[in-house]
């Protein structure tokens, strides 16, 4: 195994929620020298030094200032939510006063079979009263918990139904669990009373370890690959990649899975806010934003479709990317990607450059496809942007399947993003 996916693998399953992932980028921050900022309190930003700031606990960006007369910014968007089931409040029911299962709700697209028969837990945050103020506190019920279990072929005949979520998917906690069963489990686990616990964002996680396989060690499974995968490889060259030049940024976002247009996600004031707020404070007035922003570049990072082995027509006939190929470069005519001609050179330019292998995608033309955050943020801010990703098979099933050297190309490939300055004009 490779150092870098051995520490993907330990970053996935120290993140079983988006809250978690972002504990855990700015345990990586902070080691790194990185200072947090609050967004309602005052900032004293400084030539040389780097920051990060969060929102709702489960949106981060972190930034490095090179220079107080910067051009612009070089920045990389990823995503850390990923579909699952969130648990709705009192969400026990009783079957034959007997079993005891978990009423939960869907959150993003998921293949909803991959959820059957899978050792589950939850994992998320709770809000808490302690000595009349409100405090947020993560928690992981790190156990093997529940299980969706699925019925047997005898009783379901040869044909899979479709299934329905609000009966089909429902987890079983236990044996007569009863009521106040689950938040009498998030209490012990976060050593505080049953009664102090006023509400919480609670999530199920598949609890099987991401692994390598294959024949020569060569794939990579897991749990949330998309796109922890891209997260965690622009947490790395954020930390080794800086531009004499521009304030190079790393993002990783909530809501992505669904939509987006919440006040953490992509289609927030978020970013908009923060770069104005930058340049601000580095001496730039409105007309020096607007000119920062023109001068500024996004690569917007979310996995992508491989050819999948028993579906290969369902790829595009000419652009086929494959796992251990390389980076994805992602076009779509509809700009849910938000690569163009001459971002796209951007990218294969550095790739070329630094010798980083690279593909390219598009949908087959009878197929949608999906949008991600480039072209969200655009919306909210002009840049010149593209969509890149890491291949990868069964996108949106609790376990995924990627390449193994693809996590080291794309780490090369944000690392000489964030190095370039203005000696490169992208």
């Amino acid at each position: 195994m490779s150092s870098q996916a051995e520490r993907l693998l330990k970053f996935i399953e120290e993140s079983p929620s988006c809250f978690h992932v972002v504990e855990n980028v700015k345990k990586q921050l902070t080691a790194a020298g990185f200072e947090e900022l609050k967004e309602k309190e005052a900032w004293d930003l400084k030539e040389g030094k780097s920051y990060f700031v969060t929102r709702n606990d489960s949106t981060i960006a972190a930034f490095h200032i090179p220079k107080k007369d910067f051009s612009g910014f070089h920045i990389v968007a990823s995503h850390g939510d990923s579909p699952t089931f969130r648990i709705k409040d009192q969400p026990e029911m009783e079957t034959e006063k007997y079993y005891t299962k978990l009423n939960v709700e869907k959150y993003g697209g998921m293949i909803l079979d991959t959820w059957f028969d899978r050792p589950l837990s939850a994992a998320g945050r709770i809000i808490i009263e302690e000595k009349g103020k409100l405090r947020s506190l993560l928690c992981n019920i790190d156990r093997d918990l529940m299980i969706i279990p699925n019925l047997a072929i005898h009783m379901s005949g040869r044909e899979r139904k479709e299934l329905n979520p609000q009966k089909d998917l429902l987890p079983l906690l236990g044996i007569s669990a009863g009521k106040g069963g689950f938040r009498s489990l998030l209490a012990r686990e976060a050593k505080v009373k049953e009664e102090q616990i006023l509400s919480y964002d609670m999530f199920l996680y598949n609890r099987m370890s991401g692994t390598v396989l294959g024949a020569q060690e060569e794939l990579i499974a897991s749990p949330k690959l998309d796109d922890l995968e891209c997260a965690f490889a622009s947490l790395q060259a954020m930390l080794s990649g800086k531009s004499k030049d521009y304030i190079t940024m790393c993002c990783v976002f909530d809501n992505e899975e669904v939509g987006s247009a919440t006040k953490q996600g992509a289609g927030s004031t978020f970013i908009p806010e923060l770069l104005r707020r930058i340049c601000s404070l580095m001496g730039k007035d409105e007309e020096g934003y607007a000119m920062a922003a023109a001068d500024s570049f996004l690569l917007s990072a979310d996995n992508a479709h491989a050819v999948h082995p028993n579906y290969t027509e369902k790829a595009d006939p000419t652009n086929r990317p494959y796992l251990n190929k390389g980076i994805v470069l992602k076009y779509n005519a509809a700009q849910k990607y938000t690569t163009d001609a001459w971002s796209g050179a951007v990218v294969q330019y550095l790739c070329r450059k630094e010798e980083i292998p690279y593909q390219i995608y598009y949908n087959r033309s009878d197929v949608p496809g999906g949008s991600t955050l480039g072209n969200i943020l655009t919306g909210q801010v002009s840049m010149r942007s593209a969509d890149i990703g890491m291949p990868q098979l069964s996108m949106h099933s609790s376990y995924e399947t990627a390449g193994i050297k693809d996590l080291d190309a794309m780490i090369r490939l944000m690392t000489a993003f964030y190095r370039t300055g203005k000696e490169v004009e992208l």
